[in-house]
Order: C-alpha cells, then sequence, then structure tokens
C-alpha cells in the first residue's frame, strides 16, 4: 500500500500539472472504486480552477475556487498516471485541464476512493475526525507522544500504526524509524521513557523525509505520476531485509502479526 511517503510525492507530482489549472473535463469511467464516486462529481468541478494540492495522513487534496476539495486515497494499488498515451482499463478517473494535460487515476485492484468535499468541511471529513497529528508537523513532537502512550501496554509498532495517535505512518517506515531509534517493535508503548521518545520522534521524521526526497519507496504496484519509481527501498535499514546482517553484524528478523510482516534487529533495538 502506498504511504505517506509515496501520497506526498505524488502529490508534489501533480502540482505542475494541476495548480492554477481549469479543469476542463471530469469523467468517471465506472461507478465506484471503494466505494461510490460522488454523483454530482462532474457537475461540481467541470470550469473549476485547481488553486492548492495538499496532503493529510495517506489521503491527497485537490482543492478548487468553487470550495470543493477532491479527497483521494490511493489504496492498495492506486496511482495518478500524467499525460498517458492511452486509456486503460483500470484507469478509472480522468481530468483534462485547460492545457490539454491528462490525468488518470489507475486503480487496479479498485481499494482507491475519491471524494468531493467542500474545503471548510475538511476536519469534519470523517477519515479526519480522529486523526491525530501529522508526524512532520510541529505539533508531533516527544512530550506529544509521551502523554498519548501513556499507560498503555500494546507495542509501540501497533500504537505508531493507530491513526488516532499520529496519521499517516505505514508499515515500512514505522520499522525503519524504530530501528533507527534503536527500540524494539514489541517494547510497551507506555514504558518508553521521554529520552527514548526524544530519540524516536526525530526518527520518523527524518525516515519520512528521507523517504520522499528519494520519491518514496518502489512497491509492486507504485510508481510516481511521472512513471519514475521511487528508490528509498535501497536505503532501508530492516524493512525486506530478513536474514541479511544489520549494520552492527547481526541477522536481520522477521516476525509476523495482524497480516503484517515487522522487521527489526534484536541487538540493537532495546
Amino acid at each position: 500500500m502506498p504511504e505517506l511517503p509515496e501520497v506526498e510525492t505524488t502529490v508534489r507530482g501533480l502540482v505542475p500539472v494541476l495548480q492554477g489549472r481549469r479543469l476542463v473535463s471530469v469523467e468517471a469511467r465506472r461507478p465506484d472504486l471503494r466505494r461510490a464516486f460522488p454523483p454530482d462529481l462532474r457537475q461540481r468541478l467541470t470550469g473549476a480552477t485547481v488553486t492548492g494540492l495538499g496532503r493529510r495522513a495517506k489521503y491527497g487534496l485537490i482543492k478548487t475556487d468553487r470550495g470543493d476539495t477532491l479527497v483521494f486515497h490511493l489504496g492498495m494499488s492506486g496511482r495518478w498516471r500524467i499525460d498517458p498515451e492511452e486509456i486503460g482499463p483500470h484507469d478509472h478517473f480522468l481530468i483534462e485541464t485547460d492545457e490539454h494535460r491528462r490525468l488518470a487515476l489507475n486503480d487496479p485492484r479498485r481499494f482507491g476512493s475519491v471524494d468531493l468535499v467542500r474545503s471548510e468541511e475538511l476536519q469534519e471529513y470523517p477519515p479526519f475526525v480522529k486523526m491525530g497529528p501529522e508526524p512532520l508537523g510541529q505539533d508531533f513532537t516527544a512530550g506529544y507522544l509521551l502523554a498519548a502512550l501513556e499507560g498503555r501496554s500494546a507495542p509501540i509498532k501497533a500504537l505508531l500504526l493507530d491513526q488516532r495517535i499520529v496519521a499517516g505512518l505505514g508499515n515500512i517506515y514505522v520499522c525503519e524509524a524504530l530501528h533507527m531509534a534503536g527500540i524494539a517493535p514489541g517494547r510497551a508503548g507506555g514504558r518508553i521513557s521521554l529520552d527514548r521518545l526524544q530519540r524516536l520522534v526525530p526518527a520518523i521524521k527524518e525516515v519520512l523525509a528521507a523517504a520522499i526526497e528519494a520519491g518514496g519507496s518502489t512497491l509492486r504496484d507504485y510508481a510516481r505520476p511521472s512513471g519514475e519509481l521511487g528508490y528509498f527501498s535501497k536505503q532501508w535499514r530492516v524493512y525486506g531485509r530478513e536474514g541479511e546482517h544489520c549494520h552492527c553484524g547481526a541477522p536481520i528478523r522477521r516476525r509476523t502479526e495482524g497480516g503484517r510482516s515487522t522487521f527489526y534487529c534484536a541487538r540493537c533495538q532495546r
């Protein structure tokens, strides 16, 4: 699944094509993805001008001068294609701008979503209501995390994946940040000291920033809107490296919990 860095990379890739442009054609080529397309999507977007693009957690945001924001989620396999030579069977949502640029939202598994929300009501959009702070934002600090984890006996990795605690973190980057901070993924969140959280929060920010700079991690179905592949996977410290050696020389281990693989070093992470 595309995680926060992949969504951020996607949004940045859309900016040169959409920012300040008028949408002259909008087409949903099927009735739904994970859920139905808004019935008035074409009416509300055709003729609108894009005034800004952004991201909230793993959702992309495209704002217009009509007071609407297109909110998209890439699901398991979604990606935007810029100026595709041909429209394929998995290009389910199309946008054309006044510069005759075309965007196609491609989603073979159809686990993504497209919604249209009044911009002033974004905070009330159901997926956003209970979300925690952005991990790259100023509100995500060691002090905040200490308070959020107080009394929690669940493993720190599971708690960092809880969108109510911090928005947008996914499996790959949590594994990487916990290794960088030297914290065992199974350690109870409420038993981690402030000193250790003061290592963890900068590690999370550093890992995410590096992944965004690298264009994200190339997974089976993910590519940037330009078609280029992200190369952060070449920098993975532990993720996907079971049996290889950590920088300390110990073997990297993997265990599976709740359908997710956790990669870690038992020597470095305590």
